[in-house]
């Protein structure tokens, strides 16, 4: 589904730069549980950023289903993101204006003309209810629980059918128990949809379940480990 070839990343950093990946080669298959580890520093945001096409590689091609994204303009890469992949963020990073159906609805309202209102309600409606949050669409996140938060954003990321779930440390805000039923919750869809997940995360729950496990160190792949 996603693979990066030979992939580096360099920052400028005045007089000198950073190499904040070396070489990378990975492909992450359609279903894959996927965990990204690493000491600070050693990529792991990076490598995710690249995959989820929100920064480019310095050398390397990033492909999607064969599609070399290098050669995409912007607003392809946007389309390329909105089909391809959802986000969730260690922050949630819901809009406090906004009530959880809004939330969940809002990729669908920002991708205009895609599908009908009718078809919105429903697919949010059908993930409050997978999510258990049916009770409180209409509460502002202010009004919610972390775990519930989290949920909210998981439902946003899964509304648009993405084939890629990229997530940042999801459970590194929740209690342990709240932790353990997110991730159980994550794992259920990735079994029943297909859905492929990425997470960057310190949390040895989530290398448990995962079937791809990648440690990086000081930007390169120190070892990578299939299940």
């Amino acid at each position: 589904m996603i693979t990066l070839k030979d992939v580096s990343k360099i920052y400028p950093m005045g007089k000198v730069s950073v190499d904040a990946l070396k070489s990378i080669n990975l492909e992450f298959a359609g279903g894959d549980f996927i965990a990204v580890a690493g000491p600070s520093g050693s990529g792991k945001s990076t490598l995710m950023n690249i995959v989820g096409l929100i920064d480019a590689p310095t050398q390397g091609g990033v492909f999607i289903d064969t599609k070399e994204t290098g050669t995409l303009g912007r607003s392809e890469l946007t389309r390329f993101r909105r089909e391809y992949i959802g986000f969730i963020f260690q922050s949630f990073n819901l809009l406090p204006v906004l009530n959880v159906f809004e939330n969940v609805e809002l990729p669908l309202v920002l991708n205009k003309g895609a599908i009908s209102k009718a078809e919105r309600k429903k697919r949010v409606e059908h993930l409050l209810e997978l999510m258990e949050l049916t009770d409180r669409s209409k509460h502002l996140p202010s009004e919610l629980s972390g775990g519930q938060q989290q949920r909210v954003a998981i439902a946003r990321a899964l509304v648009t059918n993405p084939k890629i779930v990229l997530a940042d440390e999801p459970t590194a805000n929740l209690d342990s128990i709240t932790g353990e039923k997110i991730l159980e919750l994550m794992k259920n869809i990735n079994h029943q949809q297909g859905t492929t997940f990425v997470f960057s995360t310190h949390d040895p729950d989530i290398w448990a379940m995962a079937n791809h496990i990648i440690f990086l160190r000081d930007g390169a792949i120190e070892s990578e480990e299939r299940r």
